[in-house]
Protein backbone atom coordinates (compact mmCIF):
# COMPACT_ATOMS: atom_id res chain seq x y z
CA UNK A 1 0.00 0.00 0.00
CA UNK A 2 1.08 3.60 -0.53
CA UNK A 3 2.68 5.85 2.10
CA UNK A 4 0.67 5.77 5.33
CA UNK A 5 1.64 9.25 6.58
CA UNK A 6 -1.22 11.26 8.10
CA UNK A 7 0.69 14.28 9.45
CA UNK A 8 -0.81 17.33 7.80
CA UNK A 9 -1.87 20.81 8.85
CA UNK A 10 -5.31 21.19 7.28
CA UNK A 11 -7.43 24.33 7.14
CA UNK A 12 -11.18 24.29 6.52
CA UNK A 13 -12.39 27.67 5.21
CA UNK A 14 -16.03 27.89 6.30
CA UNK A 15 -17.10 30.90 4.24
CA UNK A 16 -20.25 32.74 3.18
CA UNK A 17 -20.22 33.40 -0.57
CA UNK A 18 -23.05 35.00 -2.55
CA UNK A 19 -24.72 33.26 -5.48
CA UNK A 20 -23.73 34.87 -8.76
CA UNK A 21 -21.16 37.25 -7.26
CA UNK A 22 -18.31 35.38 -8.93
CA UNK A 23 -15.68 38.13 -8.75
CA UNK A 24 -16.54 38.94 -5.12
CA UNK A 25 -16.47 35.26 -4.20
CA UNK A 26 -13.07 34.84 -5.86
CA UNK A 27 -11.69 37.78 -3.86
CA UNK A 28 -13.19 36.29 -0.69
CA UNK A 29 -11.56 32.93 -1.40
CA UNK A 30 -8.20 34.55 -2.16
CA UNK A 31 -8.29 36.31 1.20
CA UNK A 32 -8.99 33.07 3.04
CA UNK A 33 -6.21 31.29 1.14
CA UNK A 34 -3.84 33.90 2.52
CA UNK A 35 -5.20 33.42 6.03
CA UNK A 36 -4.73 29.66 5.79
CA UNK A 37 -1.18 30.04 4.50
CA UNK A 38 -0.38 32.47 7.31
CA UNK A 39 -1.69 29.84 9.77
CA UNK A 40 0.85 27.37 8.42
CA UNK A 41 -1.66 25.14 6.67
CA UNK A 42 -0.37 22.84 3.95
CA UNK A 43 -3.85 22.29 2.50
CA UNK A 44 -6.92 24.51 2.64
CA UNK A 45 -10.35 23.13 1.76
CA UNK A 46 -13.24 25.35 0.64
CA UNK A 47 -16.96 24.42 0.45
CA UNK A 48 -18.85 22.96 -2.48
CA UNK A 49 -19.61 25.43 -5.30
CA UNK A 50 -18.17 28.29 -3.27
CA UNK A 51 -16.89 30.11 -6.35
CA UNK A 52 -20.22 30.54 -8.21
CA UNK A 53 -22.30 30.31 -5.03
CA UNK A 54 -24.74 27.53 -4.20
CA UNK A 55 -27.33 26.67 -5.30
CA UNK A 56 -27.09 28.81 -8.44
CA UNK A 57 -30.14 27.09 -9.98
CA UNK A 58 -30.74 28.07 -13.62
CA UNK A 59 -27.65 30.26 -13.68
CA UNK A 60 -25.92 26.94 -14.33
CA UNK A 61 -27.71 26.84 -17.69
CA UNK A 62 -26.10 30.11 -18.81
CA UNK A 63 -22.81 29.46 -20.67
CA UNK A 64 -21.48 32.92 -19.86
CA UNK A 65 -22.04 32.31 -16.14
CA UNK A 66 -20.11 29.06 -16.30
CA UNK A 67 -17.32 30.73 -18.25
CA UNK A 68 -17.15 33.58 -15.71
CA UNK A 69 -16.65 31.15 -12.85
CA UNK A 70 -14.03 29.18 -14.84
CA UNK A 71 -12.11 32.37 -15.57
CA UNK A 72 -12.28 33.28 -11.88
CA UNK A 73 -10.83 29.87 -11.03
CA UNK A 74 -7.92 30.50 -13.38
CA UNK A 75 -7.29 33.77 -11.62
CA UNK A 76 -7.43 32.09 -8.21
CA UNK A 77 -4.76 29.60 -9.21
CA UNK A 78 -2.18 32.34 -8.96
CA UNK A 79 -3.04 32.78 -5.25
CA UNK A 80 -2.26 29.10 -4.62
CA UNK A 81 1.44 29.41 -3.88
CA UNK A 82 3.05 27.87 -0.85
CA UNK A 83 -0.16 26.00 -0.09
CA UNK A 84 -2.45 23.46 -1.80
CA UNK A 85 -6.00 24.69 -2.33
CA UNK A 86 -9.23 22.77 -3.01
CA UNK A 87 -12.03 24.98 -4.40
CA UNK A 88 -15.56 24.07 -5.48
CA UNK A 89 -16.66 25.41 -8.87
CA UNK A 90 -19.04 24.75 -11.77
CA UNK A 91 -17.00 23.16 -14.53
CA UNK A 92 -18.43 23.73 -18.02
CA UNK A 93 -19.11 20.38 -19.64
CA UNK A 94 -17.38 19.70 -22.94
CA UNK A 95 -19.94 18.43 -25.47
CA UNK A 96 -19.27 15.04 -26.99
CA UNK A 97 -18.01 14.97 -30.57
CA UNK A 98 -20.75 14.73 -33.16
CA UNK A 99 -23.37 16.57 -31.10
CA UNK A 100 -26.53 14.75 -30.02
CA UNK A 101 -29.54 13.20 -31.67
CA UNK A 102 -32.63 15.39 -31.81
CA UNK A 103 -34.60 12.80 -29.84
CA UNK A 104 -32.09 12.51 -26.99
CA UNK A 105 -32.35 14.55 -23.79
CA UNK A 106 -30.39 17.78 -23.66
CA UNK A 107 -27.04 17.25 -21.95
CA UNK A 108 -26.53 18.98 -18.65
CA UNK A 109 -24.31 21.99 -18.97
CA UNK A 110 -21.82 21.48 -16.17
CA UNK A 111 -20.11 19.28 -13.62
CA UNK A 112 -20.17 19.98 -9.90
CA UNK A 113 -16.40 19.96 -9.51
CA UNK A 114 -13.53 20.41 -7.08
CA UNK A 115 -10.26 21.90 -8.32
CA UNK A 116 -6.84 21.35 -6.80
CA UNK A 117 -4.83 24.55 -7.17
CA UNK A 118 -1.11 24.43 -6.51
CA UNK A 119 1.98 26.37 -7.58
CA UNK A 120 -0.10 28.75 -9.66
CA UNK A 121 -1.78 25.98 -11.64
CA UNK A 122 -5.10 24.15 -11.85
CA UNK A 123 -3.43 20.82 -11.20
CA UNK A 124 -6.39 18.44 -10.97
CA UNK A 125 -10.21 18.43 -11.16
CA UNK A 126 -12.57 15.99 -9.46
CA UNK A 127 -16.23 15.71 -10.56
CA UNK A 128 -19.02 14.91 -8.13
CA UNK A 129 -20.50 11.46 -8.80
CA UNK A 130 -23.68 11.32 -6.73
CA UNK A 131 -26.09 14.10 -7.61
CA UNK A 132 -28.95 14.57 -5.12
CA UNK A 133 -32.39 15.07 -6.57
CA UNK A 134 -34.66 15.09 -3.52
CA UNK A 135 -35.91 17.59 -0.94
CA UNK A 136 -34.41 20.98 -1.91
CA UNK A 137 -31.91 19.53 -4.38
CA UNK A 138 -32.21 19.59 -8.19
CA UNK A 139 -28.66 18.71 -9.15
CA UNK A 140 -29.64 16.25 -11.87
CA UNK A 141 -31.25 19.17 -13.68
CA UNK A 142 -27.92 20.99 -13.93
CA UNK A 143 -24.96 18.66 -13.54
CA UNK A 144 -23.53 15.68 -15.34
CA UNK A 145 -22.13 13.13 -12.87
CA UNK A 146 -18.46 12.28 -12.78
CA UNK A 147 -17.25 8.71 -12.93
CA UNK A 148 -13.71 8.52 -11.58
CA UNK A 149 -12.48 8.50 -7.96
CA UNK A 150 -9.55 10.82 -7.29
CA UNK A 151 -6.59 10.57 -4.94
CA UNK A 152 -3.94 13.32 -4.88
CA UNK A 153 -0.86 13.77 -2.75
CA UNK A 154 -0.22 16.74 -0.48
CA UNK A 155 3.15 16.83 1.28
CA UNK A 156 3.36 13.05 1.36
CA UNK A 157 -0.24 12.43 2.48
CA UNK A 158 -2.63 10.76 0.07
CA UNK A 159 -5.91 12.68 -0.04
CA UNK A 160 -9.17 11.35 -1.53
CA UNK A 161 -11.54 13.85 -3.13
CA UNK A 162 -15.32 13.71 -2.77
CA UNK A 163 -18.12 16.28 -2.81
CA UNK A 164 -21.03 16.25 -0.34
CA UNK A 165 -23.50 13.54 -1.47
CA UNK A 166 -20.62 11.32 -2.58
CA UNK A 167 -20.23 10.09 1.00
CA UNK A 168 -23.84 10.28 2.21
CA UNK A 169 -24.16 6.57 1.44
CA UNK A 170 -21.39 3.98 1.89
CA UNK A 171 -19.45 2.80 -1.12
CA UNK A 172 -17.65 4.55 -4.00
CA UNK A 173 -16.02 6.93 -4.43
CA UNK A 174 -14.79 7.12 -0.80
CA UNK A 175 -14.46 3.33 -0.42
CA UNK A 176 -12.31 3.08 -3.56
CA UNK A 177 -10.15 6.02 -2.53
CA UNK A 178 -9.50 4.37 0.83
CA UNK A 179 -8.49 1.18 -0.98
CA UNK A 180 -6.10 3.27 -3.06
CA UNK A 181 -4.37 4.42 0.09
CA UNK A 182 -6.10 7.74 0.88
CA UNK A 183 -5.38 8.61 4.53
CA UNK A 184 -7.60 11.70 4.42
CA UNK A 185 -10.84 12.03 2.48
CA UNK A 186 -12.08 15.58 2.04
CA UNK A 187 -15.76 16.40 1.57
CA UNK A 188 -16.56 20.00 0.62
CA UNK A 189 -20.29 20.51 1.05
CA UNK A 190 -23.29 22.74 0.57
CA UNK A 191 -25.39 21.00 3.20
CA UNK A 192 -28.41 23.15 4.13
CA UNK A 193 -29.61 23.35 7.70
CA UNK A 194 -32.66 21.84 9.26
CA UNK A 195 -33.37 21.26 12.91
CA UNK A 196 -31.15 18.51 14.35
CA UNK A 197 -29.25 17.83 11.13
CA UNK A 198 -25.75 18.67 12.34
CA UNK A 199 -25.62 15.83 14.86
CA UNK A 200 -26.88 13.27 12.34
CA UNK A 201 -24.37 14.51 9.77
CA UNK A 202 -21.44 14.20 12.15
CA UNK A 203 -22.46 10.70 13.22
CA UNK A 204 -22.54 9.60 9.57
CA UNK A 205 -18.96 10.76 9.01
CA UNK A 206 -17.82 8.90 12.12
CA UNK A 207 -19.24 5.71 10.61
CA UNK A 208 -17.47 6.33 7.30
CA UNK A 209 -14.12 7.01 8.99
CA UNK A 210 -14.29 3.81 11.03
CA UNK A 211 -15.43 1.75 8.06
CA UNK A 212 -12.71 2.93 5.70
CA UNK A 213 -9.89 3.56 8.16
CA UNK A 214 -9.32 7.10 6.90
CA UNK A 215 -9.75 10.58 8.36
CA UNK A 216 -12.60 12.67 6.94
CA UNK A 217 -12.79 16.45 6.63
CA UNK A 218 -16.24 18.02 6.10
CA UNK A 219 -16.16 21.69 5.07
CA UNK A 220 -19.61 23.26 4.81
CA UNK A 221 -20.93 26.54 3.50
CA UNK A 222 -22.30 29.07 5.95
CA UNK A 223 -24.91 31.73 5.24
CA UNK A 224 -28.39 32.34 3.91
CA UNK A 225 -29.44 31.81 0.30
CA UNK A 226 -33.09 32.64 -0.33
CA UNK A 227 -35.02 30.05 1.74
CA UNK A 228 -31.97 27.97 2.66
CA UNK A 229 -29.56 28.48 5.53
CA UNK A 230 -26.16 26.78 5.59
CA UNK A 231 -25.01 26.26 9.14
CA UNK A 232 -21.30 25.62 8.73
CA UNK A 233 -20.44 23.25 11.61
CA UNK A 234 -17.45 21.96 9.61
CA UNK A 235 -15.38 19.27 11.30
CA UNK A 236 -12.60 16.69 11.02
CA UNK A 237 -12.71 13.12 12.33
CA UNK A 238 -9.63 10.90 12.42
CA UNK A 239 -9.39 7.35 11.10
CA UNK A 240 -10.73 5.99 14.40
CA UNK A 241 -13.82 8.18 14.11
CA UNK A 242 -12.70 10.54 16.87
CA UNK A 243 -13.59 14.20 16.48
CA UNK A 244 -10.37 16.23 16.24
CA UNK A 245 -11.76 19.62 15.19
CA UNK A 246 -15.09 21.38 14.83
CA UNK A 247 -16.04 24.88 13.69
CA UNK A 248 -18.95 26.82 15.13
CA UNK A 249 -22.37 27.22 13.56
CA UNK A 250 -23.75 30.16 11.57
CA UNK A 251 -20.48 32.11 11.33
CA UNK A 252 -17.42 32.32 9.08
CA UNK A 253 -14.42 30.49 10.49
CA UNK A 254 -11.02 29.13 9.53
CA UNK A 255 -10.70 25.78 11.30
CA UNK A 256 -7.06 24.66 11.44
CA UNK A 257 -6.43 21.04 12.42
CA UNK A 258 -3.13 19.18 12.83
CA UNK A 259 -3.87 15.68 11.57
CA UNK A 260 -1.73 13.09 13.25
CA UNK A 261 -0.88 15.67 15.91
CA UNK A 262 -2.67 17.87 18.41
CA UNK A 263 -5.85 18.26 16.35
CA UNK A 264 -7.63 21.58 16.47
CA UNK A 265 -10.28 23.55 18.32
CA UNK A 266 -13.61 21.83 18.97
CA UNK A 267 -16.57 24.21 19.19
CA UNK A 268 -19.48 23.14 21.35
CA UNK A 269 -22.65 22.54 19.32
CA UNK A 270 -25.52 24.91 19.99
CA UNK A 271 -28.53 23.75 21.95
CA UNK A 272 -31.72 22.99 20.05
CA UNK A 273 -33.46 26.36 20.48
CA UNK A 274 -30.25 28.36 20.08
CA UNK A 275 -29.62 26.50 16.83
CA UNK A 276 -33.08 27.21 15.39
CA UNK A 277 -32.94 30.84 16.47
CA UNK A 278 -29.45 31.21 15.01
CA UNK A 279 -30.69 29.87 11.67
CA UNK A 280 -33.52 32.42 11.62
CA UNK A 281 -31.18 35.30 12.44
CA UNK A 282 -28.58 34.37 9.83
CA UNK A 283 -31.19 33.58 7.18
CA UNK A 284 -32.85 36.97 7.62
CA UNK A 285 -29.60 38.94 7.87
CA UNK A 286 -28.23 37.48 4.64
CA UNK A 287 -31.50 37.83 2.76
CA UNK A 288 -31.64 41.52 3.67
CA UNK A 289 -27.98 42.31 3.03
CA UNK A 290 -27.42 40.19 -0.07
CA UNK A 291 -30.50 41.69 -1.71
CA UNK A 292 -29.50 45.27 -0.97
CA UNK A 293 -32.11 46.29 1.62
CA UNK A 294 -31.20 48.72 4.39
CA UNK A 295 -34.07 48.22 6.82
CA UNK A 296 -37.11 46.04 7.50
CA UNK A 297 -40.72 46.79 8.40
CA UNK A 298 -42.66 44.57 10.81
CA UNK A 299 -46.36 44.91 11.60
CA UNK A 300 -46.31 44.40 15.38
CA UNK A 301 -49.72 43.43 16.73
CA UNK A 302 -49.00 42.52 20.32
CA UNK A 303 -49.29 38.83 19.39
CA UNK A 304 -46.65 36.14 19.73
CA UNK A 305 -45.83 35.73 16.02
CA UNK A 306 -45.02 39.35 15.25
CA UNK A 307 -43.10 39.48 18.54
CA UNK A 308 -40.80 36.67 17.39
CA UNK A 309 -40.30 38.20 13.94
CA UNK A 310 -39.41 41.55 15.47
CA UNK A 311 -36.97 39.90 17.91
CA UNK A 312 -35.23 38.01 15.12
CA UNK A 313 -35.07 41.16 13.00
CA UNK A 314 -33.52 43.19 15.82
CA UNK A 315 -30.93 40.48 16.48
CA UNK A 316 -30.16 40.16 12.78
CA UNK A 317 -29.95 43.85 11.89
CA UNK A 318 -29.84 45.75 15.16
CA UNK A 319 -32.78 47.66 16.55
CA UNK A 320 -31.90 50.63 14.37
CA UNK A 321 -32.51 48.46 11.29
CA UNK A 322 -36.12 47.71 12.24
CA UNK A 323 -39.32 49.75 12.08
CA UNK A 324 -42.26 48.34 14.01
CA UNK A 325 -45.65 49.42 12.69
CA UNK A 326 -48.65 49.31 15.05
CA UNK A 327 -52.04 49.54 13.30
CA UNK A 328 -54.89 49.36 15.80
CA UNK A 329 -58.47 48.76 14.69
CA UNK A 330 -61.68 49.14 16.74
CA UNK A 331 -61.28 45.45 17.69
CA UNK A 332 -57.74 45.83 19.03
CA UNK A 333 -57.61 45.62 22.78
CA UNK A 334 -55.76 48.21 24.81
CA UNK A 335 -53.65 45.43 26.31
CA UNK A 336 -52.37 44.08 22.99
CA UNK A 337 -51.61 47.58 21.72
CA UNK A 338 -49.67 48.37 24.87
CA UNK A 339 -47.74 45.13 24.45
CA UNK A 340 -46.99 45.93 20.80
CA UNK A 341 -45.55 49.31 21.72
CA UNK A 342 -43.54 47.80 24.55
CA UNK A 343 -42.01 45.16 22.25
CA UNK A 344 -40.89 47.79 19.73
CA UNK A 345 -39.41 49.96 22.47
CA UNK A 346 -37.67 47.04 24.18
CA UNK A 347 -35.98 46.08 20.92
CA UNK A 348 -34.71 49.61 20.32
CA UNK A 349 -36.65 49.82 17.06
CA UNK A 350 -38.47 52.75 15.50
CA UNK A 351 -42.20 52.87 16.28
CA UNK A 352 -44.78 54.01 13.72
CA UNK A 353 -48.50 54.07 14.59
CA UNK A 354 -51.24 54.12 11.96
CA UNK A 355 -54.81 53.57 13.25
CA UNK A 356 -56.97 51.93 10.58
CA UNK A 357 -60.52 52.77 11.76
CA UNK A 358 -61.00 55.61 9.25
CA UNK A 359 -59.82 53.38 6.40
CA UNK A 360 -62.23 50.65 7.52
CA UNK A 361 -65.15 53.09 7.55
CA UNK A 362 -64.24 54.52 4.14
CA UNK A 363 -63.96 51.10 2.52
CA UNK A 364 -67.21 49.89 4.04
CA UNK A 365 -68.95 52.99 2.70
CA UNK A 366 -67.45 52.46 -0.74
CA UNK A 367 -68.94 48.95 -0.72
CA UNK A 368 -72.51 50.31 -0.46
CA UNK A 369 -72.98 49.57 3.20
CA UNK A 370 -70.01 47.34 3.73
CA UNK A 371 -69.46 43.65 4.20
CA UNK A 372 -69.87 41.33 7.15
CA UNK A 373 -68.43 38.13 8.54
CA UNK A 374 -65.16 36.76 7.19
CA UNK A 375 -65.03 39.34 4.40
CA UNK A 376 -65.13 42.16 6.95
CA UNK A 377 -62.42 40.50 9.05
CA UNK A 378 -60.15 40.04 6.04
CA UNK A 379 -60.73 43.63 4.98
CA UNK A 380 -58.87 44.74 8.10
CA UNK A 381 -55.94 42.47 7.26
CA UNK A 382 -55.87 43.81 3.71
CA UNK A 383 -55.88 47.41 4.89
CA UNK A 384 -52.88 46.63 7.04
CA UNK A 385 -51.18 44.82 4.14
CA UNK A 386 -51.75 47.79 1.84
CA UNK A 387 -50.33 50.21 4.39
CA UNK A 388 -47.25 48.07 4.95
CA UNK A 389 -46.57 47.76 1.23
CA UNK A 390 -47.11 51.50 0.75
CA UNK A 391 -44.55 52.22 3.46
CA UNK A 392 -42.21 49.78 1.71
CA UNK A 393 -42.69 51.53 -1.65
CA UNK A 394 -42.07 54.92 -0.08
CA UNK A 395 -38.94 53.87 1.82
CA UNK A 396 -37.44 50.96 -0.10
CA UNK A 397 -37.50 48.89 3.08
CA UNK A 398 -38.42 45.21 3.15
CA UNK A 399 -41.71 44.07 4.70
CA UNK A 400 -41.44 40.95 6.84
CA UNK A 401 -44.58 38.85 7.14
CA UNK A 402 -45.41 37.24 10.46
CA UNK A 403 -47.32 34.05 9.63
CA UNK A 404 -46.09 30.77 11.12
CA UNK A 405 -46.05 27.26 9.63
CA UNK A 406 -49.17 26.10 11.47
CA UNK A 407 -51.21 28.96 10.01
CA UNK A 408 -49.71 28.58 6.53
CA UNK A 409 -50.48 24.86 6.60
CA UNK A 410 -54.20 25.28 7.18
CA UNK A 411 -54.72 28.55 5.30
CA UNK A 412 -55.31 30.61 8.44
CA UNK A 413 -53.94 33.68 6.68
CA UNK A 414 -55.27 36.40 4.38
CA UNK A 415 -54.09 36.77 0.82
CA UNK A 416 -52.95 40.38 0.22
CA UNK A 417 -53.34 40.97 3.95
CA UNK A 418 -51.03 39.45 6.57
CA UNK A 419 -49.42 37.45 3.72
CA UNK A 420 -48.35 40.67 1.97
CA UNK A 421 -44.61 41.24 2.19
CA UNK A 422 -41.21 40.32 0.86
CA UNK A 423 -39.88 37.69 3.27
CA UNK A 424 -41.60 35.27 5.64
CA UNK A 425 -39.19 34.80 8.53
CA UNK A 426 -41.16 32.17 10.50
CA UNK A 427 -42.93 30.52 7.58
CA UNK A 428 -41.43 27.14 8.59
CA UNK A 429 -41.78 27.57 12.37
CA UNK A 430 -44.77 25.76 13.95
CA UNK A 431 -46.84 27.79 16.41
CA UNK A 432 -45.80 25.74 19.44
CA UNK A 433 -42.14 26.34 18.54
CA UNK A 434 -42.85 30.09 18.23
CA UNK A 435 -43.72 30.15 21.93
CA UNK A 436 -40.61 28.16 22.85
CA UNK A 437 -38.34 30.49 20.88
CA UNK A 438 -39.80 33.66 22.41
CA UNK A 439 -39.50 32.27 25.93
CA UNK A 440 -35.93 31.17 25.23
CA UNK A 441 -34.87 34.51 23.77
CA UNK A 442 -36.50 36.33 26.68
CA UNK A 443 -34.48 34.18 29.08
CA UNK A 444 -31.23 35.39 27.52
CA UNK A 445 -32.03 39.09 27.96
CA UNK A 446 -31.37 41.13 31.08
CA UNK A 447 -35.07 42.06 31.03
CA UNK A 448 -37.79 40.29 29.01
CA UNK A 449 -38.07 41.74 25.53
CA UNK A 450 -41.60 40.43 25.09
CA UNK A 451 -44.06 41.00 27.98
CA UNK A 452 -45.27 37.86 29.74
CA UNK A 453 -48.84 38.88 28.90
CA UNK A 454 -48.10 38.15 25.22
CA UNK A 455 -47.07 34.59 26.12
CA UNK A 456 -50.05 34.01 28.40
CA UNK A 457 -52.80 35.55 26.25
CA UNK A 458 -54.83 33.06 24.14
CA UNK A 459 -53.87 33.48 20.46
CA UNK A 460 -56.17 35.82 18.53
CA UNK A 461 -56.10 37.73 15.23
CA UNK A 462 -58.40 40.36 16.84
CA UNK A 463 -60.44 40.80 13.67
CA UNK A 464 -63.78 40.70 15.50
CA UNK A 465 -64.86 41.12 19.14
CA UNK A 466 -63.62 38.33 21.45
CA UNK A 467 -62.12 36.35 18.58
CA UNK A 468 -59.79 33.45 19.41
CA UNK A 469 -57.78 31.18 17.09
CA UNK A 470 -59.41 28.24 18.85
CA UNK A 471 -62.77 29.32 17.32
CA UNK A 472 -61.49 28.12 13.94
CA UNK A 473 -58.66 25.71 14.73
CA UNK A 474 -57.85 22.81 17.04
CA UNK A 475 -55.51 23.66 19.90
CA UNK A 476 -52.01 24.27 18.54
CA UNK A 477 -50.59 21.36 20.56
CA UNK A 478 -52.96 19.01 18.72
CA UNK A 479 -52.73 20.81 15.38
CA UNK A 480 -48.93 20.81 15.25
CA UNK A 481 -48.72 17.08 15.95
CA UNK A 482 -51.10 16.33 13.07
CA UNK A 483 -49.30 18.74 10.77
CA UNK A 484 -45.91 17.19 11.60
CA UNK A 485 -47.27 13.81 10.57
CA UNK A 486 -49.19 14.93 7.47
CA UNK A 487 -47.01 17.72 6.05
CA UNK A 488 -43.51 16.72 7.16
CA UNK A 489 -43.94 12.97 7.57
CA UNK A 490 -46.22 12.36 4.55
CA UNK A 491 -48.42 10.14 6.73
CA UNK A 492 -51.86 9.29 5.42
CA UNK A 493 -55.07 10.23 7.18
CA UNK A 494 -55.55 6.61 8.30
CA UNK A 495 -52.01 6.34 9.65
CA UNK A 496 -52.47 9.49 11.73
CA UNK A 497 -55.76 8.23 13.13
CA UNK A 498 -54.22 4.83 13.88
CA UNK A 499 -51.54 6.63 15.91
CA UNK A 500 -54.26 7.95 18.23
CA UNK A 501 -55.50 11.22 16.75
CA UNK A 502 -59.20 12.10 16.74
CA UNK A 503 -60.59 11.10 13.30
CA UNK A 504 -62.85 14.14 12.99
CA UNK A 505 -60.01 16.52 13.83
CA UNK A 506 -57.67 14.78 11.40
CA UNK A 507 -60.25 15.03 8.63
CA UNK A 508 -60.70 18.72 9.31
CA UNK A 509 -56.98 19.45 9.34
CA UNK A 510 -56.20 17.39 6.24
CA UNK A 511 -58.97 19.16 4.35
CA UNK A 512 -57.70 22.60 5.37
CA UNK A 513 -54.13 21.75 4.37
CA UNK A 514 -55.13 20.39 0.98
CA UNK A 515 -57.42 23.24 -0.04
CA UNK A 516 -54.88 25.91 0.99
CA UNK A 517 -52.21 25.00 -1.54
CA UNK A 518 -53.21 27.93 -3.77
CA UNK A 519 -52.55 30.34 -0.92
CA UNK A 520 -49.13 28.92 -0.13
CA UNK A 521 -48.08 29.32 -3.77
CA UNK A 522 -48.64 33.06 -3.37
CA UNK A 523 -46.70 33.41 -0.12
CA UNK A 524 -43.28 35.08 0.00
CA UNK A 525 -40.18 32.94 0.50
CA UNK A 526 -39.21 32.09 4.05
CA UNK A 527 -36.47 30.43 6.06
CA UNK A 528 -36.34 26.63 6.09
CA UNK A 529 -35.72 25.15 9.55
CA UNK A 530 -37.44 21.75 9.25
CA UNK A 531 -36.67 18.74 7.09
CA UNK A 532 -39.70 19.51 4.91
CA UNK A 533 -40.72 23.10 4.32
CA UNK A 534 -43.35 24.44 1.95
CA UNK A 535 -41.87 25.38 -1.40
CA UNK A 536 -38.77 23.58 -2.65
CA UNK A 537 -39.30 20.61 -0.30
CA UNK A 538 -43.01 19.95 -0.68
CA UNK A 539 -44.34 20.37 -4.20
CA UNK A 540 -47.97 19.43 -4.64
CA UNK A 541 -50.39 20.41 -7.40
CA UNK A 542 -52.87 23.16 -6.66
CA UNK A 543 -55.59 21.35 -8.57
CA UNK A 544 -55.69 18.05 -6.71
CA UNK A 545 -58.57 15.79 -5.71
CA UNK A 546 -56.55 13.11 -3.95
CA UNK A 547 -57.63 13.36 -0.32
CA UNK A 548 -55.56 12.36 2.69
Amino acid sequence: MADQRTELRLALAQINPTVGAVAENAALIAGWIARARDAGAQLVLFPEQCLPGYPAEDLYLKPHFLEANREALRGLADAARGIAVLVGFAEPRVAAAGGRRSDSPAPRAAHNSLALLRDGQIEHVYRKQRLPNYAVFDEQRYFEPGAEPSVVEVDGVRVGLTICEDVWEPGPPASIEAEWGARLIVCPSGSPYYRGKSGDREAMFVRRARRYGAAFAFCNLVGGQDELVFDGASFVVDAAGELVGRAGQFADELLVVDLGGAGGPVAEPLGDLDEVYGALVLGLRDYVRKNGFERVLVAVSGGIDSALVAMVAADALGGDGVTGVVMPSPHSSAETQADARAIVRNLGAELVEIPIERAMVALHESLDGGVAGLAAENLQARIRGNLMMTLSNASGWLVLTTGNKSEMSVGYATLYGDMAGGFAVIKDVPKTLVYELVRHRNSLAAEPLVPESVLERPPSAELRPDQLDSDSLPSYDVLDQILAAYVEGDRSRDEIVAAGADPAVVDEVVSMVDRSEYKRRQAPPGIRITAKAFGRDRRLPITNRFGG
